[in-house]
């Protein structure tokens, strides 16, 4: 996939993958109320993402598609902090967040069950 986004392209992302295929104005009035962002801000955004190919835009209206996942934005995501942090190792990343004093009872038992279920168990 390769498509870098920052942290404001993100929060356009989120909406899109939330929403479906919400219109640019809906993208808008929703980043306007949980951030206090005005249209032009949104606009310039949307505008970044459909640029770097992670949103179609559609006609009429200004509907935008997203043409990434979540999913891969998230994978892409991890691997290059695992690489930049912990030099390569995902151990080490799983081991920081189990040692993270963030981490409800709840999240440990949902990593528990990753683990068990990658084991076969």
């Amino acid at each position: 996939m390769k498509t870098k986004l920052v942290d404001s392209e993100l929060k356009v992302m989120n909406v899109i993958w939330d929403e479906g295929e919400p219109t640019a104005k809906h993208i808008s009035d929703v980043l306007n109320k949980s951030l206090g962002w005005n249209i032009n801000t949104t606009y310039t955004l949307i505008k970044r993402c459909i640029k770097k190919g992670a949103v179609e835009r559609i006609e009429p209206n200004f509907v935008c598609r997203a043409l990434i996942s979540r999913d891969e934005v998230q994978k892409e995501a991890t691997a290059e902090l695992v690489e930049k942090i912990f030099n390569g190792s995902a151990d080490k990343l799983f081991a920081a967040l189990l040692n993270s004093d963030t981490l409800t009872d709840g999240e440990i038992e949902r990593l528990k069950k990753l683990v068990r279920d990658l084991d076969g168990d």
